[in-house]
């Protein structure tokens, strides 16, 4: 576990992952990032011109602030973008390269398809662990309770989530029952109230002046539900430009990113879902039971997707007939050609393109395409809950995410040498590149 989390401190510099974060004189600069679960730039911008969000406003044209794209780590789904946010490195070093995956080791050797939401699948430590460990008060505020002991892992701080803050106790999550912070009574979690309840337990932090180092992570049922510019996206917008504006005038330096974008997956006549049912259709092919399709998507919360996202692995043959190389280059011929279909790579292409783990995917990744989706197969999917027509994640059509700072980056297209951006360089512009003009 934690393998390659080389760590020094050095008069104020932390090293974590081969990266150096300033934590010096944080109590005078707090730093907070924030997560905007599913934030595609342009719900920002749809926010900011119709004038329900004049702090986000402010944001995207003054100079003395930052806002640029930037790309989020592939599979563009919560659990490796978040990991990828506070360790900052691609999954091939930490880890976590979705939601859900099939784990060989699992059912005493037998394999079986398990939640990647324990902490024993992280082989990298985080920057916020590192920092309380150097001194900072570090917090840690998610929606759903899904992400918190991946985020907490080692943390001597604040850490707990929305979804089960009446259940915080000060042994676990380092502060006992999370309601008295805002008052508000624990949201359901099909909600925009989860989310403005991080917000708002993040502020009340900051205002008793208890932490000095925040990481704020929201949920994307909004943006499952609403798109851009539309009332109920911007109202969730107006909600979110309240608590930054009250954090920036608190003295708070903040770093906005996302973990991925999201988008129509749905014939705009008829509202229907356009999916590739992809078990459906291999079975259908190489025969039942010569296939294993996992959708990395996949976690306790399917209701607004249906576990229907852009980005697929499957896993080929069978332990008394592993996959030879002519198997995984038919199939990879085979599944290229089916409508909806973007890119499909086999297990050394998609880890050197994607920055992934090997052993944590499949034989062959499959990305659809920007307005379609990818089932396992079609008698799995329940779509009861989708109340509106589908909108999801997972592909390269959602890799673009905001990367926003409320205070002046000067260069920061090249930082890094000039590469793209990306969102796991928040905190290091946010703790050695943002500057108060």
């Amino acid at each position: 576990m934690q393998q390659g989390n080389e760590r020094a401190e050095t008069a104020g510099l932390i090293e974590v992952n081969g990266r150096a974060y300033d934590v010096a004189d944080l109590a005078a600069r707090p730093v907070a990032v924030v997560c905007v679960d599913g934030c595609e730039f342009d719900y920002l911008e749809a926010a900011a011109a119709a004038g329900v969000a004049p702090f986000i406003a402010r944001l995207l044209s003054e100079s003395d602030a930052t806002a640029v794209r930037a790309d989020c780590v592939m599979p563009s789904f919560t659990n490796p973008n978040n990991l990828s946010i506070v360790c900052g490195v691609p999954p091939a070093v930490h880890g976590i390269c979705g939601n859900y995956f099939w784990d060989p080791g699992a059912n005493e050797g037998q394999g079986a398809e398990v939640m990647m939401n324990d902490p024993a699948y992280l082989r990298a430590g985080t920057l916020l662990a590192a920092a309380a460990q150097a001194g900072a008060r570090v917090a840690v505020v998610t929606a759903k309770d899904k992400l918190r002991r991946l985020l907490g892992w080692q943390l001597k701080g604040v850490c707990f989530s929305a979804e089960k803050a009446d259940c915080a106790t000060l042994a676990e999550n380092g502060i006992d029952d999370a309601r008295v912070l805002t008052g508000l009574p624990v949201p359901d979690v099909y909600s925009a109230e989860l989310s403005a309840f991080v917000f708002a337990a993040g502020v009340r932090l900051a205002e008793r002046g208890d932490v000095d180092l925040m990481y704020l992570s929201t949920t994307d049922y909004v943006q499952h539900k609403c798109a851009p510019g539309s009332e109920g996206a911007n109202a969730f917008y107006a909600m979110m430009d309240r608590y930054l504006a009250r954090l920036d005038a608190l003295g708070w330096t903040i770093g906005l990113t996302a973990d991925h974008g999201m988008n129509a997956k749905h014939d705009p006549r008829t509202g229907e879902p356009n999916v590739v049912y992809l078990q459906d259709v291999l079975d259908a092919w190489l025969g039942a039971q010569r296939s294993r399709v996992v959708l990395p998507i996949t976690d306790p919360y399917v209701v607004h997707h249906g576990a229907l996202g852009s980005f697929a692995t499957v896993h080929l043959g069978d332990a008394a007939q592993p996959a030879d190389s002519t198997l995984i280059e038919r199939t990879v011929a085979h599944v290229a050609g089916i409508d909806g279909i973007e890119l499909v790579l086999d297990n050394a292409q998609a880890c050197a393109r994607f920055e992934l783990m090997p052993e944590r995917i499949g034989d062959i990744v499959v990305v659809s395409r920007r307005d379609f989706a990818i089932g396992s197969r079609r008698a799995a999917h329940d779509l009861s809950g989708l109340t509106v027509p589908l909108r999801s994640h997972g592909g390269l059509s959602e890799q673009t995410v905001p990367l926003v700072f409320n205070r002046r980056v000067g260069g920061i297209e090249t930082l890094y040498g000039g590469r793209r951006l990306r969102n796991f360089d928040v905190f290091d512009i946010a703790l050695n590149h943002a500057r108060q003009s």
